[in-house]
């Protein structure tokens, strides 16, 4: 126990918060496979684990950190962030696409660990102030594990610009997955040349079994203006809170085997916008159609 300790003390992490609480679902092993941190572009990093994205934007003024995975996934991008060269310690705004245990999870540990600033939209920070999926969320019925309440949150607005360390990073709410989606865009650098860089929300018609899309038009509403939003940003590099939605491992294994550019693709946003899209029209036709016989 005593070495452990002194791990623990030498790395820098408070015993009061070493362990983190592990989430109760049947894939969270899977999810929770740890992946090498890398570099993406410029001051944009992916510390997440293999199937769960969180993403770094560092500088040498602090960091942001966007999504925080399952609650036990929090030590691991923890680890990431040091892997990488930087402290976990300063990290300064923790930011988050939709508040599900599997991407708000760690946000509450990542908190108490660095002291960073929280920033989510009205309803997100709702579901993280109480720890759980709240009623008009399409999955509330399906969320195994509650997430960690997070007590101090400040609530953004739309189209808002949040700043960190030197990095500026626009809020664009994208309802749908949940009322509160929201999906973030900024700019990275290297040296001169910079892109624009979207990590949009996902946007997938997922629910409980009874939970009908076609029973809530306000929500299907919210779907095409996510649609629009999303198709019309500035996108050179897609990245997604699950990284197979935007193939990020994939153009990973591509970089390393030759192709530097791999990352870069000006359409993706509108490649996943068209499958969403697609995605949402079969859902509906799928209510309707059960709703005929």
């Amino acid at each position: 126990m005593y070495w452990r300790l002194a791990l623990m003390i030498g790395l820098g992490i408070s015993p009061a918060i070493a362990k983190a609480p592990a989430a109760r679902c049947a894939s969270c092993a899977e999810w929770n496979i740890p992946q090498q941190p890398f570099r993406v572009f410029g001051d944009t990093y992916y510390v997440g684990t293999r199937e769960l994205s969180a993403i770094l934007i560092a500088s040498d003024r602090g960091l942001i950190l966007i999504d925080a995975d399952l609650p036990e996934s929090a030590p691991q991008i923890a680890n990431n962030i040091r892997a990488l060269g930087f402290d976990p310690k300063r990290i300064k705004l923790i930011l988050n696409s939709h508040a599900h245990f599997d991407h708000a999870g760690g946000i509450a540990w990542l908190q108490r660990l660095s002291g960073a600033r929280v920033a989510a939209s009205p309803w997100s920070a709702q579901a993280l102030r109480q720890g759980h999926a709240l009623p008009d969320d399409p999955q509330h019925d399906l969320a195994p594990s509650p997430i960690a309440a997070v007590d101090n949150i400040e609530t953004i607005r739309d189209r808002q610009v949040l700043r960190a360390g030197g990095s500026a990073l626009t809020a664009h709410f994208t309802p749908g997955h949940t009322p509160g989606g929201t999906s973030w865009s900024w700019t990275s650098c290297e040296q001169a040349h910079c892109l624009h860089i979207v990590y949009a929300d996902s946007l997938t018609a997922v629910s409980a079994e009874p939970y009908k899309f076609s029973a809530h038009p306000g929500l299907v509403a919210g779907f095409s203006k996510s649609f629009d939003i999303v198709e019309a940003l500035p996108c050179d590099i897609l990245l997604t809170p699950h990284p197979g939605f935007s193939g990020t491992l994939k153009k990973l294994a591509a970089r390393e085997h030759g192709q530097p550019d791999a990352f870069v693709d000006p359409q993706s946003c509108r490649k996943y916008v068209a499958s969403a899209r697609d995605g949402l029209a079969k859902r509906l036709a799928q209510e309707t159609s059960a709703r005929n016989r």
